[in-house]
């Protein structure tokens, strides 16, 4: 049996300094793989860098910072390969980190997405936000994972090993295969960045494949490399694009009930916020619901394309576990 190509496929922007630091070791243990950097138009030298020093990596220059889901659908379409692997520019890849994923995607033609183990650069020992050890939703759809909730992040002491099917894979590190990629139309770009990943996961679940996290393999990841956690475009976009990702992707019979909801704790959390004084991340909240009011028809027109079968939503309220019942750690 012929072995699978694969292509590994950083997105960069101005992130030289990580592609000086990390590019080494993606060369080093990507053996069975071709390495690409997909520029979205730097202005520091990010692209002199990489033609000098890594002759084995392509580049792919593309014309404009389109975000995260643009810059990534531009790139790909220039790619030919049957695995697909989006890695961030801030990750440390290890020995082995791609064979076990490949080989578990090989063997089950429903899996189209997967992930590795995502642990944190600076504490090696404890998981990291972007993804952990796989990704969930509560039932208002705030996203969490094996290992981390809200903040709170868990050390790793092996207990989220096991190769378990889950609700989403990160795009700090994921794995897809690209007839499926391609069958999705991408990543959607209104999302310019954050959450699209579990856009696209919720997507192909209601195609009928699933997603995998396969902590064998296991890398670690710097995080907050383009937007700070203090960052109010931050806030924006992913308050913005939860609700982007609901109108999409709910199976109708929890729709309104639940963007309801939605809306009403996005609206607590936007006073919490004032009241702590981050009044930016107050603002942010109140144009993302704006913004997706503005959407609400382009929404529709997506929402009409897909066949909203699958709720991949969770029973239980992370918002209630944490901050009522001061519950900190993944419970299944």
């Amino acid at each position: 049996m012929q072995k699978p190509s694969t292509a590994v496929v950083i997105l960069n922007w101005n992130g030289k300094h990580f592609l000086e630091k990390f590019l080494p070791n993606v060369v080093k243990f990507s053996q069975e793989a071709t390495i690409y950097v997909a520029d979205n138009a730097s202005d520091d030298d990010s692209v002199a860098f990489v033609e000098e020093n890594f002759k084995i990596i392509k580049v792919i220059k593309n014309k404009e910072n389109g975000g995260f889901c643009k810059g990534y659908n531009q790139a790909l379409a220039q790619i030919k390969a049957d695995y697909f692997i989006l890695l961030n520019s801030d990750v440390e890849v290890t020995f082995n980190w791609i064979s076990p994923i490949i080989e578990r995607m090989q063997s089950d033609k429903n899996i189209a997405i997967c992930q590795p183990k995502i642990l944190n650069y600076y504490q090696k020992d404890a998981f990291e936000y972007a993804g952990a050890s796989g990704g969930f939703l509560d039932n208002l759809g705030y996203p969490y994972c094996r290992g981390r909730i809200f903040d709170t992040l868990e050390l790793d002491t092996n207990q989220y090993d096991s190769f378990k099917q889950v609700a989403w894979a990160t795009g700090a590190c994921m794995f897809i295969k690209s007839n499926i990629y391609y069958e999705m139309n991408g990543l959607d770009e209104d999302f310019f960045a954050h959450m699209e990943e579990i856009d696209l996961c919720w997507r192909v679940q209601h195609f009928g494949y699933i997603v995998m996290v396969c902590p064998e393999s296991h890398v670690f990841h710097v995080g907050g490399g383009t937007l700070p956690k203090n960052s109010a475009l931050k806030t924006y976009l992913n308050f913005r694009n939860g609700l982007f990702l609901l109108h999409k992707n709910l199976p109708q019979k929890y729709f309104f009930i639940l963007i309801f909801l939605r809306l009403c704790t996005d609206g607590i959390a936007g006073l919490k916020f004032a009241c702590q004084g981050y009044f930016k991340d107050t603002l942010a909240i109140i144009k993302a619901h704006f913004s997706y009011y503005y959407h609400i028809k382009k929404l529709n027109k997506k929402r009409n394309l897909i066949n909203n079968k699958v709720n991949i939503l969770q029973s239980k309220s992370i918002i209630f576990d944490y901050f009522v019942l001061n519950k900190k750690k993944f419970t299944a």
